[in-house]
C-alpha cells in the first residue's frame, strides 16, 4: 500500500508539472503577442524622421553627427529605464582613434541591457550599426535611412517591448544586449571592438546575435511581393537556431524568409559583410535580417520618406518574436 501510495505521487507530480509546464508555455505564447503590438509603424516612423534627418549629417564615424546619434540612443534607453551593462547611466563602450586607421576619430558604441530572470548570464544579442556614410563631396547628407536606421530604430522598440514584458512580470529568462555599433561602414570596427578587444557581456555565454542591417525597403526581385525578408547565416552553425526561426515565423507572420544571400557561392559575400560576422567567426549562432540593396543604396535618396513603415513593424516584430523564442527556451541553442 505504501509503494502504491508514493507511485500514486510521483504520478501526480509529473501529471502536475507537465500541465504546469504547458499553462507556461501556452502563457507565453499569448503574452508575446501582446508585447509584439506596442512595436507599431507610427512610434519607428517618428523615431526614424529624426535619426536620419539632416540634422545627424549622415552620422559618419567620429563626427559630430554621429555623436548626436549616440546621445539619441542613449537618451531613448534612460527615457523608458532600461540600464547599461557597463556602468550606471554609461551607455557608451568607447573606442579610441588609434583602433582605427585614416584619421577617423574617436567613437563609442551603445549598449542597453535588461537582465535575464532565470539564466541571467546566458545572454541574446540584438545589433544593428548607428553609424552611416556621412556628407557627400558635393555637400549632400547622406541620411541612412534604411542603411541603417531601419536597423537602429528597431532595436529601440524591441527593446521597448522586452522592457514592457519585464515591468509585467514577464522578464525573459535570459538577459538581452541591445548592441549599437559604431563603424560598420568602415569596415565593421564597432562590432570587432566588442568581441575581440573589450566584451562586455562574455561570448562563452552568449548565446545568438540577431544583427539587423536594411529593413525598411523592398528590393527590385519583391516589388510584386513585398511580405519578406533575406535571412542569412541562421543555419551557418546552427540547425537549431535556423529551425527555431522557421517555425517563429510561420506561427506568426508567415513571411517568405529568403535564402537567396545565404548560398555559400554568393557573390554579394553578404554573410561577411555587417556587423552578424564578427560574432559568427566567435561560433556565436547568427542571424542576419536584410531587405536587399535597392536603387537608393549608399545615396543622399535614402531617406525616411521611403521607407515602407507597415512593413518595418511586421519585420521587427519578427525579429522580436525570434528573440522571446531563444530567451526563453528551458535550454540554450545548440552549435554544430
Amino acid at each position: 500500500m505504501k509503494k502504491l501510495t508514493i507511485l500514486l505521487y510521483i504520478t501526480l507530480s509529473v501529471v502536475s508539472c507537465s500541465s504546469s509546464q504547458n499553462k507556461k508555455t501556452t502563457k507565453n505564447a499569448n503574452v508575446v503577442k501582446d508585447y509584439a503590438k506596442t512595436i507599431t509603424a507610427d512610434e519607428l516612423k517618428e523615431a526614424l524622421y529624426i535619426y536620419a534627418s539632416d540634422e545627424y549629417e549622415g552620422r559618419e564615424t567620429g563626427e559630430p553627427g554621429q555623436k548626436k546619434a549616440v546621445e539619441f540612443i542613449k537618451n531613448h534607453y534612460v527615457s523608458v529605464g532600461i540600464p547599461s551593462p557597463i556602468a550606471e547611466g554609461d551607455y557608451f563602450q568607447e573606442i579610441p582613434a588609434s583602433y582605427f586607421s585614416n584619421n577617423i576619430k574617436d567613437s563609442e558604441n551603445v549598449l542597453a541591457y535588461i537582465k535575464g530572470t532565470e539564466k541571467p548570464d546566458e545572454v541574446i544579442v540584438i545589433s544593428a550599426h548607428l553609424d552611416h556614410i556621412g556628407i557627400s563631396r558635393n555637400d549632400e547628407i547622406n541620411n541612412g535611412a534604411d542603411d541603417d536606421g531601419s536597423g537602429t530604430v528597431a532595436i529601440l522598440e524591441i527593446a521597448e517591448a522586452f522592457k514592457a514584458a519585464s515591468d509585467k512580470g514577464h522578464g525573459s529568462m535570459r538577459s538581452i544586449l541591445f548592441l549599437h555599433v559604431t563603424a560598420e561602414e568602415i569596415g565593421l570596427h564597432g562590432s570587432r571592438y566588442y568581441t575581440d578587444v573589450d566584451p562586455v557581456l562574455p561570448l562563452a555565454n552568449t548565446v545568438a546575435n540577431l544583427n539587423i542591417d536594411m529593413i525598411g525597403r523592398v528590393d527590385p526581385k519583391h516589388e510584386n511581393d513585398r511580405n519578406y525578408v533575406y535571412l542569412i547565416g541562421s543555419d551557418k552553425l546552427s540547425k537549431e537556431l535556423h529551425n527555431i526561426s522557421e517555425a517563429v515565423n510561420k506561427k506568426y507572420f508567415n513571411m517568405k524568409l529568403d535564402y537567396t544571400f545565404n548560398d555559400d557561392d554568393d557573390p554579394n559575400r553578404f554573410y561577411y559583410r555587417s556587423d552578424h560576422y564578427n560574432f559568427a567567426k566567435n561560433n556565436i549562432p547568427v542571424i542576419f535580417y536584410f531587405n536587399g540593396t535597392h536603387a537608393d543604396y549608399h545615396k543622399p535618396s535614402d531617406t525616411p520618406d521611403k521607407i515602407q513603415y507597415d512593413l518595418l513593424e511586421t519585420r521587427t516584430r519578427l525579429i522580436f518574436h525570434t528573440a522571446w523564442e531563444l530567451a526563453n527556451r528551458s535550454e540554450r541553442i545548440k552549435v554544430d
